[in-house]
């Protein structure tokens, strides 16, 4: 299995903790990557696949913004979104939030009043996606509005994996 088939799978990662059917187990994933993948990339691969805390304790020990993004996608997932918003105010401006914002236009069409929330100014807002999550998983969205909101993690973990596999 190539690196980048990894990220092939039937559903887009939850927006919370859920195991998916069909994930990779760690054990499957560490025999894949080795040794040889960054801490980074292996994170991604990890919260892709949801295993949360496995990823924690890669990322907590990462100090950069690149680790401060995956730590913020993991408490947004687990799910406490004010330690993910913490994150992300560690985070700064992302490199990957301009492709993020061009992503989101493609998954959003539709949902201009969603992807208005989502986008400040040409901007990607991730305060605002975090809070839409915590909209999704009180039921304050639709199924639909969730689903969108699965794709764009989707997105934002694949502008991660494809970052970190340089």
């Amino acid at each position: 299995m190539g690196i980048e088939q990894f990220l092939q799978t039937a559903q887009p990662p939850e927006l919370g903790p859920a195991r998916r059917q069909g994930a990779q187990s760690t054990a499957e994933i560490g025999r894949a990557l080795g040794e040889k993948v960054s801490p980074l990339l292996r994170a991604t691969v990890l919260l892709w696949h949801d295993h949360l805390n496995e990823a924690h304790e890669i990322v907590q020990d990462v100090d950069s913004a690149d680790g401060s993004y995956l730590h913020a996608i993991m408490h947004r997932r687990e799910p406490d979104y004010g330690n993910a918003k913490y994150w992300f105010r560690r985070v700064g401006q992302h490199p990957c939030f301009k492709e993020l914002v061009s992503e989101a236009e493609k998954i959003l069409p539709g949902e201009k009043a969603l992807l208005g929330r989502l986008i400040s100014r040409g901007n990607w807002d991730a305060f605002a996606f975090v809070d839409a999550c915590e909209q999704a998983a009180s039921a304050k969205l639709t199924r639909e509005q969730e689903q969108l909101l699965r794709r764009i993690q989707a997105a934002e973990l694949r502008l991660l994996f494809d970052r970190f596999n340089q």
